[in-house]
């Protein structure tokens, strides 16, 4: 059966409720209060309405950048706002962090027109989160259907070649590839707390070479530095500004176009201050290097990172280390630190599945690329667990 199978009826019906969804070119259009309503149970901050219009508001995901905001509203019989999705039409691949060029690129030279396409995603944000929102009084899985319905319906009026969904909860992912999308599982490196109340219990955890070494580590990244891990008020634009210049320096080397503006971090800073740890590095007063991470409910999620010096470990002391201090004090059960870096491994950030979900709306390359996914997922599990039984720094995994 094909996911875009909907009813005649320009409503989608479920248990006798009609819904009726909308399509926004701008988070504005639908608003703080109504949208946060669905966002803010999830605990997620990179769901927020703050975090998604700063990306917006910017210039960072704005369609002149290739982003054109296309987020969908489910309203209830009574016209309020009772499900979203972030939702963007895209121009390009870049930045989402799944990998479909290749898909793109023999799709094209069979003289198909791969983009735009659609994406549910939160911009730049390798991030795992709810991709279908919903107020807390209303059935998250019938939400789910008719938001995922109504995605799809626009694949099919815009006339677009596909839909993705990138870094959905695995019950979200489990229930699209039942309604048809094809399932992608790939790997992040993510610290999970067992319940330590200090540092050195997590280090216990260790074999004895790896406590040795990340000790080393840290007492060289930190020697003549004045490390602070600043949150709300603290936070001042002069931070900001030193942060951004880190920023745009390790993107022009990695990346050779960063993808965030200096008012998106100005914007979040003064909407998100409270759910932002930002970890900065001193010399004689002089800050050299940060890592930007946001809090959620029970997880800490680092993402950029950028440094004016190179310091020996000051990478995994700032990014992994002072990540993991702050998860164990602040009693969050997990960091997330981004996509890539096998070397997380050895600091204690272990091989997690995380996943996608596509619909291509061409049979002649949704075959391919179905074919490609089915060898694709056991080899993708069998290199995480082999990762994991060789590479696991803990004690009773080795």
């Amino acid at each position: 059966m094909d996911p875009r199978d909907k009813p005649e009826d320009d409503g989608l019906w479920e248990r006798g409720v009609s819904f009726q969804i909308s399509v926004h070119d701008g988070i504005a259009d639908i608003g703080r209060e109504a949208w946060d309503a669905c966002a803010r149970p999830t605990g997620d901050p990179f769901v927020s309405y703050d975090f998604l219009h700063a990306c917006e508001a910017s210039g960072s995901a704005a369609p002149q950048e290739g982003w054109a905001p296309r987020h969908l509203a489910l309203r209830d019989e009574d016209n309020a706002v009772i499900g979203v999705m972030p939702l963007y039409l895209k121009g390009h691949s870049q930045g989402e962090y799944v990998f479909d060029h290749s898909w793109a690129d023999a799709y094209e030279r069979a003289g198909g027109r791969y983009y735009p396409k659609l994406l549910t995603a939160v911009p730049f944000t390798p991030a795992t989160g709810p991709r279908f929102l919903n107020t807390p009084e209303t059935d998250a899985a019938t939400v789910r259907q008719a938001l995922l319905q109504g995605a799809l319906t626009l694949v099919e009026r815009l006339g677009v070649s596909s839909l993705h969904v990138n870094f959905p909860t695995e019950l979200e992912w489990t229930d699209m590839a039942q309604a048809g999308l094809l399932p992608r599982q790939d790997i992040q490196f993510i610290w999970r707390n067992d319940g330590y109340r200090t540092f050195d219990d997590f280090l216990a955890a260790l074999s004895a070479n790896r406590r040795k070494t990340i000790r080393r580590e840290r007492r060289d990244a930190q020697a003549d530095l004045d490390i602070r891990v600043l949150t709300g008020a603290d936070i001042t634009q002069a931070h900001w500004d030193a942060f951004f210049a880190f920023y745009m320096d390790t993107g022009d080397r990695k990346w050779g176009r960063p993808y965030l503006t200096r008012d998106f971090f100005s914007r979040v800073g003064a909407t998100m201050s409270d759910r932002i740890a930002l970890v900065m590095a001193f010399r004689d007063g002089t800050p050299i290097a940060g890592a930007l991470n946001f809090i959620g409910r029970d997880a800490l999620y680092g993402r950029q990172w950028g440094t004016l010096e190179e310091v020996p470990f000051l990478h995994f002391e700032l990014c992994y280390y002072q990540a993991i201090e702050f998860a164990i004090a602040r009693g969050l059960s997990r960091v997330e630190a981004g996509a890539q870096g096998e070397h997380k491994i050895a600091r204690g950030y272990l091989p997690s599945p995380v996943y996608s979900a596509h619909f291509i709306a061409d049979p002649a390359l949704r075959g391919p690329v179905a074919d490609y996914l089915r060898r694709e997922g056991p080899a993708v599990e069998a290199q995480r667990l082999e990762m994991t039984e060789e590479l696991s720094p803990f004690k009773n995994e080795n």
